[in-house]
């Protein structure tokens, strides 16, 4: 739990999209919650801590800065955390959800180039054993993933 809930949330819902873009962005941030740079950043280190946050940065559309796919693989079930685990374990994966189907761990892959993303995929297919399932963008489609966690 973060030390700071209230700020938490508002940080959270204020931020899922459109985060300042300049040299000091947690401190503009801290100004437009009324609040300061460092309980900002302690309140993100909190969500962090938590496993409630992954990551605090761009979004940008596939394709625009190197190269990327989505992934997924057929997992035991009793295998699942572990794969899951080692699969995070790489900075080119920028998130990994488990879904309920016979394919069950799905994941995105970033790289620099197609060269780091296909290298990827190949080392966890030796890692742990089971195929990568390899799915390249082929036609854009957005949707919004912003998720308010405050309510009346």
């Amino acid at each position: 739990m973060p030390r700071r809930p209230a700020l938490a949330r508002r940080l959270i819902d204020g931020y899922q999209r459109d985060m300042p873009l300049e040299p000091r962005p947690f401190a503009t941030m801290a100004r437009e919650v009324r609040s300061t740079e460092a309980a900002v950043l302690e309140a993100l280190a909190d969500l962090a801590g938590a496993g409630t946050l992954s990551r605090v940065g761009a979004v940008v559309p596939p394709g625009v800065l190197g190269a990327s796919t989505l992934a997924a693989m057929v997992v035991p079930e009793e295998r699942l955390v572990d794969v899951a685990s080692l699969v995070n374990a790489y900075p080119e994966v920028n998130h990994n959800y488990e879904r309920e189907h016979a394919i069950n761990l799905w994941f995105v892959v970033t790289a620099s180039d197609r060269a780091r993303v296909d290298a990827v995929l190949k080392e966890i297919e030796a890692r742990t054993g089971i195929a990568v399932l390899d799915l390249p963008l082929e036609r854009p489609y957005r949707i919004d993933l912003g998720f308010s966690v405050t309510w009346n």
